[in-house]
């Protein structure tokens, strides 16, 4: 059984404040434990059901020093998942500072982003087209957000997640610049070039007035039944997606 000190210090992840003040992210459920303990996120300690500790005997080898055992009750109360039968690792957040250049061809920029399931979502998106990459205003939601974490589907580890001045970043940049906007250019006929960056505003308002006049392309989603708009997450896989096809050659 977990004591109740590391129930209480578990569940204090799920606060911005406290995952600041301890320097520390949880990761829950099977697949994404799975996938964090071997990746370059230093663990601190994993809480495992007998279970879990059962079926993945091998991989739980070399932390075996930094295991606790738990029932999947405690599992539930400690972290943000309303089930969770297998296990929660405790990770050192990484330090990212943002570069001067990027090796991505292309880098998706998020302007006021305030779903924490809308931003794991766009980087679970990311990964799946091969964007490793993804740049954010500052009120953009905190990425060790437990509800990021688990919308990312473990695709957090291997998307880069920056937190800067967009309109210092945008203005700085040497890339065609594009955005989603209501008044633009049809997506379906646009040729993308082959390095770029995407903007997506804001689930509500859209892009930032100051972030909207450095935008050099705007691009719409035409719009062919009676819906009254488009989740961002959705969106930004259908630009994902006409970019990729932009640039096949067949």
């Amino acid at each position: 059984m977990l004591n109740k000190q590391t129930v209480k210090f578990t569940k204090s992840l799920q606060n911005k404040k406290f995952r600041r003040l301890y320097n520390q992210f949880i990761v829950e459920g099977e697949k994404s434990v799975l996938e964090v303990m071997t990746s370059d996120f230093s663990i601190d300690k994993i809480l495992v059901t007998q279970t879990f500790i059962n079926k993945y005997k091998r991989e739980l080898k070399s932390f075996s020093e930094r295991l606790e055992i738990a029932t999947e009750a405690e599992l539930a109360d400690a972290g943000s998942l309303q089930s969770n039968d297998a296990a929660i690792a405790i990770c050192a957040i990484k330090t990212l500072d943002l570069p001067a250049t990027f090796a991505d061809d292309w880098i998706i920029c998020l302007d006021t982003i305030n779903d924490p399931g809308n931003l794991g979502t766009i980087i679970r998106i990311a990964d799946w087209y091969g964007i490793s990459t993804i740049v954010c205003s500052e009120d953009t939601a905190d990425v060790y957000n437990p509800k990021v974490i688990n919308a990312s589907k473990g695709s957090f580890i291997r998307v880069s997640v920056y937190y800067t001045n967009l309109q210092g970043f945008l203005t700085a940049a040497n890339r065609p610049v594009y955005a989603a906007d209501l008044q633009g250019e049809n997506i379906h006929t646009t040729l993308f070039p082959s390095k770029g960056i995407l903007v997506m505003g804001n689930e509500a308002h859209g892009m930032t007035a100051e972030v909207k006049k450095l935008i050099q392309h705007t691009i719409t989603i035409p719009r062919y039944g009676h819906a009254e708009s488009l989740n961002v997450g959705i969106a930004t896989a259908i630009f994902c997606d006409r970019i990729r096809s932009s640039n096949v050659t067949i």
